[in-house]
């Protein structure tokens, strides 16, 4: 049996077109579908797919972690277009830790 692959991830958010606007405009993902209550982003071969309603009770949502060769670079660029990101920590690896429009947690990391 083959390996599985991650195809996408789903957040549910009541702020749909906010959520859009982030990873569409500030994250740079290509938009691959736009229906009314659906849209997904191409983010590598993974797609980050949004739908328009209530997160799980008790649960914000999963951590989503973009890749970035220079970790701290990217968090400049980032922070610049309106996104939120502690700071970097260097060690093994390097990551920083973030939240979307929709205070979902988000990462970027050179792991």
């Amino acid at each position: 049996m083959p390996a599985m692959k991650l195809a996408r991830v789903i957040l549910f958010t009541a702020q749909i077109d906010t959520m859009s606007k982030f990873y569409g405009e500030v994250l740079g993902l290509k938009r691959v579908t736009n229906e009314s209550k659906w849209r997904e982003f191409a983010a590598g071969s993974t797609r980050i797919a949004l739908h328009s309603g209530p997160p799980s009770p008790g649960r914000k949502g999963p951590k989503i972690v973009f890749y970035a060769k220079d970790v701290a670079a990217m968090r400049e660029k980032l922070v610049a277009k309106g996104a939120k990101f502690g700071k970097v920590h260097e060690g093994e690896f390097c990551l920083c830790d973030g939240k979307d429009a929709d205070g979902n947690p988000i990462q970027l990391s050179n792991r």
